[in-house]
């Protein structure tokens, strides 16, 4: 994935496209300084996990700067999410969600609030880089809510 990050930077460079570029700059440096407090080089895995945290911090920011009607760096965050999303593997829908929430809750052989720590373990490596952490989260307690 690192080599394909270089690849669409240069891409972008030559195409003059800075938001772009800016992008993928951005997140090759978050990459870089994991590994460097890490003292180890991420897999694929590892740098999706990355990648899904930068765009849940500019859907974050988004927010911030609609209320506030900026416009101009409104449609720029856009165009960063919609680059950096390029990177995620294909998201799961709340369906699929619900249908591994309800496994996990089978297979941990949850009853109550208390089991949300086992339910969560087990969905962890099925949901990484594929959904957003506080949905699933959510169901999770929704559903257990209603055992």
């Amino acid at each position: 994935m690192k080599e394909q990050l270089l690849q669409d930077l240069k891409e972008a460079m030559r195409e003059k496209d800075t938001i772009k570029k800016d992008a993928i700059t951005m997140l090759r440096a978050s990459i870089l300084q994991v590994e460097k407090d890490t003292q180890k080089t991420l897999n694929d895995d590892e740098i999706c996990a990355i990648v899904a945290k930068e765009v849940k911090k500019r859907k974050e920011s988004l927010k911030e700067y609609e209320e506030a009607n900026r416009e101009d760096i409104v449609e720029s965050l856009k165009r960063e999410i919609e680059v950096l999303s390029k990177y995620l593997p294909e998201q799961l829908t709340k369906e699929e969600i619900e249908k591994l929430v309800e496994q996990a809750i089978v297979e941990s052989q949850a009853t109550s609030m208390r089991d949300m720590g086992k339910v969560m373990s087990i969905l962890r490596p099925k949901t990484a880089g594929k959904a957003d952490g506080k949905l699933v989260s959510d169901i999770v307690k929704e559903k257990l809510a209603n055992i």
